[in-house]
């Protein structure tokens, strides 16, 4: 603990310990994994938004890191809890970095992290409800969208690795080829997160996924 000690702030060494918000979130609106086993971080970020004044009621989040990766999403859903939407994207990596009482430029990438997994959850609660404009649906954006799913054996997305064989868009309908066996580990977890990312937008009329592999 020591290294901790001499490396971490009080206040994140407390948070690590004893991190806010952090479960899951059975009835979340919207549910968004950013990260990258490959460089040791990943986090689940779970909202809840109230409809009509679009203030975050609830957060929660999930951390695969180390102690930096733990404290700064924690604090990020101290400091965007209540706030609307709109006020939750202007918090910036440095008021999270300030909030902890400083953070080592090694780990600075940890509150960077937090800041994305935020946005992008902020971002696809928007789109699904049709807040925002959600860009064309074609072959493009799609494989824009998974590559942000990472393969857990690999550690690395499931586009640059290969496991999407095709993806075709035609009127609404998605349909996408895994090249896997359904059955093997890990399958499930990407199927559920191909949904998770595509299923709920407004011009998505119905998504296929279709393992390939015996």
């Amino acid at each position: 603990m020591s290294f901790y000690k001499n490396m971490y702030s009080p206040k994140l060494i407390e948070l690590f310990r004893n991190p806010k918000n952090v479960g899951e979130m059975p009835d979340a609106d919207v549910k968004v994994t950013e990260g990258s086993l490959a460089c040791g971080d990943m986090i689940t970020i779970f909202l809840k938004v109230d409809e009509e004044t679009k203030r975050i009621t609830d957060i929660k989040f999930l951390s695969y890191g180390c102690a930096a990766n733990i404290a700064t999403t924690s604090i990020m859903t101290e400091l965007v809890k209540g706030k609307t939407l709109e006020e939750a994207k202007k918090l910036t990596f440095k008021e999270i970095v300030d909030a902890l009482g400083g953070l080592p430029p090694v780990k600075m990438h940890c509150a960077v992290l937090s800041i994305d997994g935020l946005r992008s959850a902020i971002r696809k609660y928007e789109e699904e409800r049709g807040i925002v404009e959600v860009p064309e649906l074609d072959e493009s954006f799609i494989r824009s969208r998974l590559r942000r799913i990472i393969n857990p054996r690999l550690g690395r997305d499931i586009v640059s690795t290969g496991i999407i064989e095709k993806i075709s868009v035609h009127e609404g309908i998605v349909e996408i080829d895994v090249n896997m066996p359904e059955d093997q580990e890990f399958a499930g977890y990407i199927k559920e997160e191909i949904r998770e990312r595509l299923e709920r937008l407004p011009n998505v009329k119905e998504l296929k996924i279709n393992f390939l592999g015996g």
